[in-house]
């Protein structure tokens, strides 16, 4: 772990962001509470050793750990995130399935984006490029976000929010997937915000 000792602040809500990848949604995130009174980024949680999302951290200042599979389907890393007085945990890009025992640790206070329009395009290995592929070869016209609550299942957790955007006749993944990232940092910080406001 890096810089176990920032923000010792404990009158405001914690979040740790856990992600696998480049980390854009987590910088969004970050910028959006960066000057929070209320709510504060107190660790990101990565999968991939050398992931972008661990440089982010770094540069933020932010704490971060690299979990390691074996532990994690045990205990969930949850002594890690109690002692580091863990309020929420935020979804960003975060590949593994999360394990009942993190699930059961923080109740509903587990929350997801998925780049497709839930329930469909989800599921075990609905996730990047690949869900945009297989919303192009339906022939969809709409896709979008879906930010739920995280449960047993993949994808499945109640539906918080979902915003939408048009699929043209020309798109591919890749521009389909920038207008997905469009929504996503518009709308995951937003209602990350109202939504632990709502239930404090």
């Amino acid at each position: 772990m890096n810089n176990p000792d920032n923000n010792n602040d404990r009158s405001k809500t914690r979040l740790a962001i856990f992600a696998s990848g480049t980390g854009s949604n987590t910088q969004k995130i970050i910028d959006y509470f960066r000057n929070d009174d209320n709510i504060n980024i107190s660790l990101i949680v990565c999968n991939k050793r050398g992931a972008g999302v661990l440089q982010i951290a770094e540069r933020e200042n932010i704490p971060s750990i690299v979990i390691e599979k074996g532990k994690f389907f045990t205990d969930g890393y949850v002594p890690i995130l109690q002692e580091m007085k863990i309020d929420w945990i935020i979804l960003a890009g975060f590949l593994w399935k999360v394990p009942v025992s993190l699930i059961q640790a923080f109740p509903n206070r587990i929350v997801n984006i998925h780049p497709a329009l839930l329930p469909k395009y989800g599921g075990k290995g609905m996730y990047g490029h690949f869900v945009h592929e297989a919303v192009l070869a339906a022939g969809e016209k709409e896709s979008g976000i879906t930010i739920h609550y995280v449960d047993e299942h993949f994808d499945h957790g109640e539906t918080i929010f979902q915003a939408k955007c048009r699929v043209d006749s020309n798109d591919t993944p890749d521009s389909l997937a920038q207008k997905i990232h469009t929504l996503e940092h518009r709308y995951y910080p937003a209602t990350i915000r109202e939504l632990i406001t709502t239930k404090k």
